[in-house]
């Protein structure tokens, strides 16, 4: 028996940010954004759709947020009277918005803060619901109860989960990427592309998040390309965001793997990106994958292609990107990557993998 659990209402393609007001209904919101939503014409976009339901933007969210920078967002998000988090932005919007969704019982993040560091649980007094907007095609946290938060004070990565964390909606208009700048396309393409492979070589996978993470994947290695070469074309901006949604949906179920585990110290310690951080290891990881189990070889078959020459051909496509895939290239030395690669298979997202001990 296989269970495949989503609660997220979606609603995705062009123009889907027409049904933000019947998604909001009468409820008051607090808009969570980037610094440049506003310059690009998209926060006025969400004013002409829900008007005075809108009590707050807020536009200070930067990337991959740390707990000291949510901490000080906390207060000024619970300050107003709103039943809803719209959350208009990349990952690291959405991951934020989700660090505010739960109500504390002091009404500072302090609790929140223990609760990832040292697992202290609470119950929450008060919970906002979250309807996530992304605007890049590849973080597919719209769809997951998961946020990153980076902890830089103890070189540490958290997840924070709770059953709060699931957005009620997610809303996948492409119209509202078609601003974004080549290296953010390759980016959080790459990191579609990484959730879609991460979900096939995966301990947690069952049929429907193969379906799911098969579809995402061919439309990927082919859209993703294309979209680079053509930017202004729609068309390709919509397979892409739906390509990712599917990633998304794919390892909401699963969770992620190796490639993301790897991807962590990478980001933490080398400042990568994080689309390029759990994208550059994929030929590794495949390597490691292939040839573990038979069932999951026949998937990444029809993910890939031929198993035998699967890696090169993902070094060549991510090499055609300009995208480097050996630790050297990012100051990483033989041995420094090693250890890594041992420590990330022990890691919570390692043991996902097919390939991780026992």
């Amino acid at each position: 028996m296989h269970v495949f659990h989503n609660p997220v209402r979606t609603v995705a393609g062009l123009g889907a940010l027409a049904a933000l007001p019947e998604l909001l209904g009468e409820r008051r919101a607090v808009l969570l954004t980037f610094g440049e939503a506003g310059a690009l014409g998209l926060v006025e976009l969400l004013r002409l759709r829900v008007g005075d339901r809108l009590a707050a933007v807020i536009d200070c969210i930067t990337p991959n947020p740390d707990l000291a920078d949510l901490e000080l967002l906390y207060p000024q998000v619970w300050q107003h009277r709103a039943e809803v988090v719209i959350a208009l932005g990349g990952g690291s919007v959405i991951d934020s918005a989700k660090a505010m969704l739960v109500g504390t019982p002091s009404g500072q993040f302090h609790e929140i803060r223990r609760l990832l560091r040292d697992g202290e649980r609470f119950v929450p007094p008060a919970v906002r619901r979250l309807i996530a907007v992304p605007t890049t095609a590849g973080t597919g946290s719209e769809v997951t109860p998961w946020a990153t938060v980076w902890d830089r004070e103890q070189q540490r990565k958290h997840s924070l989960h709770l059953p709060e964390t699931w957005p009620e909606a997610a809303i996948v208009d492409p119209v509202l990427m078609r601003s974004l700048p080549d290296a953010v396309t390759l980016q959080s393409g790459l990191d579609a592309l990484s959730h879609a492979l991460e979900a096939i070589w995966n301990r947690n996978a069952n049929p429907v998040s193969d379906a799911l993470a098969l579809a995402a994947a061919r439309s990927i290695l082919v859209t993703l390309p294309a979209l680079l070469r053509a930017p202004d074309d729609m068309a390709l901006r919509e397979a892409m965001a739906i390509a990712a949604l599917q990633a998304g949906l794919a390892f909401s179920n699963t969770r992620t793997a190796l490639a993301h585990s790897l991807s962590y110290p990478m980001t933490l310690r080398f400042g990568l990106p994080h689309g390029i951080a759990c994208s550059f290891t994929l030929p590794l990881v495949a390597r490691l994958a292939i040839g573990r189990n038979a069932e999951r070889d026949a998937v990444l078959a029809q993910a890939l292609g031929p198993l035998a020459s699967a890696p090169q051909r993902l070094e060549r496509f991510l090499e055609d990107l300009g995208v480097r895939t050996q630790f050297a290239a990012y100051g990483v030395d033989e041995a420094g990557a090693q250890a890594m690669l041992e420590a990330a298979l022990q890691g919570d997202r390692g043991r996902n993998f097919i390939g991780a001990p026992a």
